[in-house]
C-alpha cells in the first residue's frame, strides 16, 4: 500500500486529493491529507468583503467537507519534514511516513516583514490588508467610517497571491466611493514596487490606461522601507501620506518549509517548473502558491497544475518517466468596478494579448478587454470553485494554455 501524503487542504491540497482519489486504485493507495485549518476559504471573495458584496459565509466552507470522504483528512499542525527519511511530524511529535509527499502549503502575508506595519498604533486602525479573512472584515468595518481623504493602495515586494486583486481593490475603491458620493473627496493612490501596472507589458499598458481613466495616482518603483504613522517612506526617501492604507504584506511560503531546509529565501519551494516535482528530492512534489515558479500564486493556476501533478504522480507510482508539461498556464479575471471587469490568459512565455476565451473566435469571455460578460464570469466562478474545481469534476478548459483565438504578434508569438 503506497502513502501518498498532502500537506495543505486549502485549493491546491483538496483539488489534488480529490483528483488522485478518483484515479488511484484504492486498494493499493492510501491519501491523506494534513491541514491546520478547519475551514477552507474562497480565496478570491476576500476582495469583495471590505465593500459589503459578499459576506464571509460566502467564502467559506468546513476544509474536511472538501474533501473526498474516502481521503484520510486530518486537522494538525505540521511541524516538521524529514525529506532523508520520508516522513512528516505532527503536533504531538507523531510521525507520519509517506512514499509521496505533495506539498501544498500555500503562501502568507507576512506584516512583521516591513518596519512598522504591524504596529498596533497602525495595523487594522489605519492599515488593513484584505488577504486574511479578519483583514478583509476589518477593512469592511473602516470603509463604512471612512468620509475622504488618501487613500493608498499599496504592494510591498512581488510575488503575491493573486497579482491582479490590489488593482482590482483601487477600481473597486473608485467605484464604491462614487456610489457613496465621496470620490470628489478621496485621492486613490496606487503604490507598486514594479515599473507599471501589471508584471506583464501589454497588460500593463492597458491597466495603466485605465487609471488614469478613473484618475488613480501611480507611484511605480517604491521600495518601502517603513510604515509610520499617516505616512509610507521608501528606501530613496519617498514618503507617500495616507489617511488609509490598504496594503499587501511581504508574502511567503511557511514557516514548516525554512524549518524543513526545504525553501528558498521566501520559504518556497525551488520546482521544476514542467514537472512539479521538487528540484531537491524525487518523491516530493509541489503545487499552488507553495512553489517558486515564475507564474501567477492564483487559483487558475493551481487548477491547471493539478491536471498535470495527477498525471505525474501516477506515472512516479508506475515507474514511468515525468512528463515535462506544465507551461505555466493561468488566466483570471480583473474585476473594474461598475459591474465590468477584464479576463487575462497567459503562461510562462506569453504575455497577455486581445482575443477570446475559452472558445477561440466565440469567447463568450474577451481577453483585455473590460466587459459586462467578464464581470459575470468572476461572479459565476465562486460556484464553478466549489461544485467543480475543488471537486475535481473535469472542466472544458485544458491544463496548456490555447493560442487559437488570441492575437499574438508575430515578434511574441512562443
Amino acid at each position: 500500500m503506497k502513502h501518498i501524503v498532502i500537506l495543505g487542504g486549502g485549493t491546491a491540497g483538496s483539488m489534488m486529493a480529490n483528483h488522485l482519489y478518483k484515479k488511484l486504485p484504492r486498494d493499493k493507495h492510501k491519501i491523506t491529507v494534513l491541514s491546520e485549518d478547519e475551514f477552507h476559504y474562497y480565496q478570491p471573495g476576500f476582495l469583495f468583503i471590505p465593500f459589503d458584496l459578499y459576506k464571509e459565509k460566502d467564502i467559506l466552507k468546513p476544509a474536511k467537507s472538501c474533501i473526498a470522504s474516502g481521503v484520510n483528512f486530518i486537522q494538525t499542525k505540521v511541524e516538521g519534514i524529514d525529506a532523508k527519511s520520508n516522513f512528516v511530524v505532527i503536533r504531538g511529535g507523531e510521525k507520519i511516513t509517506y512514499d509521496l509527499l505533495i506539498i501544498a502549503t500555500g503562501a502568507r502575508v507576512n506584516a512583521s516583514e516591513t518596519e512598522g506595519m504591524d504596529d498596533p498604533e497602525v495595523w487594522r486602525k489605519t492599515v488593513f490588508d484584505f488577504y486574511t479573512p479578519n483583514g478583509a472584515i476589518a477593512l469592511r468595518e473602516a470603509l463604512k467610517n471612512f468620509n475622504g481623504g488618501n487613500l493608498v493602495v499599496h504592494i510591498t515586494d512581488m510575488p503575491i497571491k493573486c497579482p491582479v486583486a490590489p488593482l482590482e481593490f483601487a477600481f473597486l475603491a473608485d467605484w464604491w466611493l462614487h456610489k457613496k458620493g465621496i470620490r470628489n473627496k478621496t485621492e486613490i493612490t496606487f503604490v507598486t514596487p514594479l515599473s507599471g501596472a501589471f508584471t506583464k507589458p501589454t497588460a500593463a499598458h492597458e491597466l495603466g490606461y485605465l487609471i488614469q481613466k478613473k484618475n488613480i495616482h501611480m507611484i511605480p518603483d517604491f521600495a518601502i522601507s517603513q510604515v509610520a504613522p499617516g505616512k509610507i517612506h521608501s528606501y530613496n526617501k519617498k514618503e507617500v501620506p495616507y489617511d488609509l492604507l490598504v496594503t499587501i504584506p511581504l508574502n511567503m511560503g511557511v514557516p514548516l518549509i525554512e524549518d524543513s531546509g526545504l525553501g528558498d529565501e521566501l520559504n518556497y519551494v525551488p520546482t521544476d517548473p514542467g514537472t512539479l516535482r521538487s528540484k531537491k528530492h524525487e518523491n516530493i512534489f509541489v503545487i499552488g502558491d507553495a512553489t517558486d515558479l515564475h507564474t501567477s500564486k492564483a487559483g487558475s493556476v493551481a487548477h491547471f497544475e493539478a491536471d498535470i501533478l495527477t498525471e505525474n504522480i501516477i506515472r512516479k507510482l508506475e515507474g514511468k518517466d515525468l512528463l515535462s508539461e506544465y507551461d505555466g498556464h493561468s488566466n483570471c479575471f480583473v474585476e473594474t468596478g461598475y459591474g465590468k471587469a477584464i479576463s487575462l490568459d497567459f503562461n510562462y512565455v506569453q504575455e497577455p494579448v486581445h482575443g477570446s476565451y475559452p472558445l477561440p473566435f466565440l469567447g463568450p469571455l474577451s481577453l483585455l478587454k473590460e466587459t459586462r460578460i467578464n464581470h459575470w464570469g468572476k461572479l459565476a466562478f465562486r460556484w464553478v470553485y466549489w461544485n467543480m474545481l475543488v471537486k475535481a469534476v473535469p472542466m472544458p478548459v485544458g491544463a496548456k494554455m490555447p493560442l487559437a483565438g488570441k492575437k499574438i504578434p508575430p515578434a511574441t508569438h512562443h
